[in-house]
C-alpha cells in the first residue's frame, strides 16, 4: 500500500506556514477549493515544527523544483492530451469546465461554501436552475447539497439533471441571475456545455446516501421506467470494483491509506475482500487479513463513507485514463 497522502498534504502546509503571508496567499489563490481547504485545516493542525522538520521540507521542494524547467502551456495541447486520455465525450465534459470557467462565473462562489449553505441558498429557485447548478459542481458536493432538499425537490431535481442535455448560454445568464451576479464575458456565440445527462445523474446519486438514493430512484421509475435503468446502470458501487483488472486494483491500492482500507472492506463481499488480497503482497494480504479480523464492530455510516472514498479515488484514475472501471486486463504487476 502506497505513501501516505496526508505525509505530502503535511509538508505543503508546513511549506506554505514558512512563507510569508503574501508569498502564501498568492500560493492559495491558484489553487482550487477543496485545496485551500484541506491546507487549511493542515495548517490549523499544525501547533509547532522542529526546525530541523522545516529545513527537510524546504530541501525536498527545492529538489523537486529544480527537476525540471519551465513548460509551455498549450490550450490545445492540453485539449488534444484530455481527448486522447478520456475520450471525446468525457474530455468535452472536463474540458468545458476547465477551459471555459468565465461562463459559469456565478457559481464559483458556491464551490467554496458548504453543502448547507449551498442548500440553503437554492432551495428556493426553480427545480430547472437548481440542476443548472448542481451539474457544475462536483459530484460530492452535489449530492451533499440534494441531501438537504426535500424528497419531492430531490426527485424533480434530479429528474431534470438526468434528461438536462446540456446546458445553453441563455441557461447559464439565468443561473447567475439566480445567484446575482452577471455572465461574465458572455456572447451570442457561446457554444453549448456537455453538462447533465444520464451519467451526470448517476453520479451524483452516488453521494446522495442510500436511502435518499432509493427514493429518487423510485420516483423516476414511475415517471420513466427504462430511464431509471439506465440511471442504476451508470451508477458506480462499491463492489464494483470488482470488475477492475488486477492492474487497476494494484494502482488503485498504491492511492489508499491502511485504515481506510480497512474500515472499506468490513462491509465488502468476500469476493471483494479477496479481489484485495490476491492484488497485494503476501506479506501485506496477511496483515490486512489480520488487521480486519482485529477490528472490531464499525459503524455502516463510517464503512460508507470510506468506500466512498475510495470510490472517488477510482473515478480519479478513471478520468486520468489510469484504470479501466470496466475492467480490461493487465499484467500482475505486485504491489
Amino acid at each position: 500500500m502506497a505513501a501516505n497522502p496526508d505525509e505530502g498534504l503535511e509538508k505543503s502546509a508546513i511549506l506554505l506556514l514558512s512563507l510569508g503571508e503574501d508569498e502564501a496567499a498568492e500560493v492559495l489563490k491558484s489553487l482550487g477549493p477543496k485545496e485551500v481547504q484541506k491546507l487549511g485545516h493542515a495548517m490549523a493542525a499544525i501547533k509547532s515544527v522542529p526546525r530541523e522538520k522545516v529545513e527537510t521540507v524546504l530541501d525536498d521542494f527545492h529538489e523537486y523544483a529544480g527537476t525540471g524547467g519551465p513548460v509551455a502551456v498549450d490550450e490545445n495541447l492540453i485539449k488534444a492530451m484530455l481527448t486522447k486520455a478520456l475520450g471525446d465525450d468525457r474530455a468535452a465534459n472536463l474540458i468545458s469546465r476547465i477551459m471555459h470557467g468565465g461562463d459559469t462565473a456565478g457559481i464559483e462562489g458556491l464551490k467554496w461554501m458548504d453543502a448547507p449553505t449551498v442548500a440553503d441558498l437554492i432551495r428556493n429557485e426553480h427545480p430547472q436552475i437548481i440542476a443548472t447548478i448542481l451539474v457544475h459542481l462536483e459530484f460530492d458536493h452535489a449530492g451533499e447539497i440534494m441531501k438537504h432538499f426535500s424528497e419531492r425537490l430531490k426527485n424533480d431535481v434530479l429528474l431534470r439533471i438526468a434528461t438536462l442535455d446540456g446546458v445553453q448560454p441563455a441557461a447559464l445568464r439565468e443561473l447567475n441571475d439566480a445567484m446575482a451576479r452577471l455572465l461574465a464575458g458572455a456572447s451570442t456565440n457561446l457554444k453549448k456545455s456537455a453538462m447533465g445527462g444520464i451519467r451526470h445523474a448517476a453520479e451524483i446519486l452516488n453521494f446522495v446516501g442510500q436511502a435518499a438514493e432509493t427514493a429518487i430512484l423510485d420516483n423516476v421509475r414511475e415517471y420513466d421506467p427504462e430511464l431509471a435503468q439506465k440511471i442504476l446502470d451508470e451508477m458506480f458501487v462499491f463492489e464494483n470494483l470488482l470488475d477492475i483488472d488486477d492492474r487497476g486494483i494494484q494502482l488503485l491500492l498504491r492511492e489508499v491509506q491502511s485504515d481506510s482500507l480497512i474500515i472499506a472492506l468490513k462491509g465488502a463481499s468476500p469476493e471483494m475482500r479477496e479481489k484485495v488480497f490476491k492484488n497485494m503482497s503476501q506479506r501485506a494480504a496477511e496483515m490486512l487479513r489480520e488487521d480486519l479480523e482485529a477490528k472490531g464492530p464499525v459503524r455502516l455510516s463510517e464503512v460508507e463513507n470510506e468506500q466512498k472514498e475510495i470510490l472517488k479515488i477510482a473515478r480519479r484514475l478513471a478520468d486520468e485514463g489510469q484504470i479501466q472501471l470496466g475492467g480490461g486486463g493487465g499484467d500482475d504487476q505486485f504491489i
